[in-house]
């Protein structure tokens, strides 16, 4: 999706990049862990594509789920979540593998 434009919907829970629509990142995640965690998914990105074919593979592929979950952008909707569970889930801890 790099260098494409997101277009986001109008409810704020999705983009759409060249006619497909992912979820959106939760708009409460805190601007500093947002960051973070979106490092860590870059890192992690990196390692699926360095790993690939071997079997330190799935590790990388989980760091990056572990990621989008903590944005977000995976597992349950952030919109379906309490307040609550929304800071939890953001502020668990992320294995970064840098």
């Amino acid at each position: 999706m790099a260098g494409r434009a997101a277009e986001p919907t109008d409810d704020g829970r999705w983009i759409v990049v060249d006619g497909r629509r992912w979820r959106a990142t939760d708009p409460d995640v805190p601007g500093a862990r947002r960051d973070e965690l979106t490092k860590i998914l870059m890192a992690w990105r990196r390692e699926v594509r360095r790993t690939r074919g071997t079997d330190e593979e799935r590790a990388a592929r989980d760091g990056v789920r572990a990621a989008k979950v903590a944005l977000g952008e995976r597992g349950t909707p952030w919109w379906e979540q309490s307040p609550a569970e929304r800071e939890a889930r953001w502020s668990a801890h992320v294995p970064d593998p840098r």
